[in-house]
């Protein structure tokens, strides 16, 4: 079943609708819950939540040209949330490496005062990766947005773990200068 059918499902509200996304994008959905969380049981649960969420979504929403987008950003939001919750004490490990790798070139939120700020930086980023290869653009949206390992993201594209680190590297080094020269200091 195609996307636009399934948000069809979705505005009848009709509760195939749950159970086609799960056929379709169920386990794309806990790969990106358990590279946020870790632990499969509670990326099942956030799977579930997505699915909730996607009800209570749509409408307004249909996004019939981008439902795994729309599925994918939930489920990150709400695997960032539950980690946050879980661990208000301690901070989950690979967010806070992630978080080290990206806080070098891209402003705190204590930088970005307005909403407008935040939709220019948005708009430079989304800027750096139309200038960046398609390879490059990949690694990094796998890295940062999907959090996968540099492990896993070097045996997706059989690519060298050097390789990997390199480029991520010299793409954060790129996108720094890029925020820099739009005005965002680091």
């Amino acid at each position: 079943m195609d996307d636009s059918q399934i948000v069809e499902l979705y505005l009848s509200r009709d509760e195939a609708a749950i159970t086609e996304t799960s056929q379709k994008y169920g386990s794309r959905l806990r790969v990106i819950a358990s590279n946020v969380i870790g632990e499969i049981d509670i990326a099942k649960e956030c799977e579930n939540d997505t699915y909730f969420k996607t009800w209570n979504l749509i409408p307004p929403n249909e996004p019939r040209t981008y439902l795994f987008s729309f599925l994918g950003k939930i489920i990150r939001n709400l695997a960032i949330d539950r980690v946050r919750h879980d661990g208000s004490q301690k901070r989950s490990a690979k967010l806070s490496e992630l978080t080290t790798e990206l806080s070098e070139c891209i402003p705190g939120q204590s930088d970005v005062a307005s909403e407008v700020d935040a939709k220019e930086l948005i708009a430079l980023i989304n800027s750096f990766l139309k200038d960046c290869s398609e390879e490059q653009r990949k690694v990094f949206v796998r890295r940062y947005w999907y959090f996968d390992s540099v492990a896993d993201i070097c045996k997706a594209y059989s690519l060298p773990q050097s390789k990997v680190k390199t480029m991520l590297f010299r793409m954060r080094e790129k996108l720094k200068e890029q925020l820099n020269a739009g005005g965002y200091s680091i």
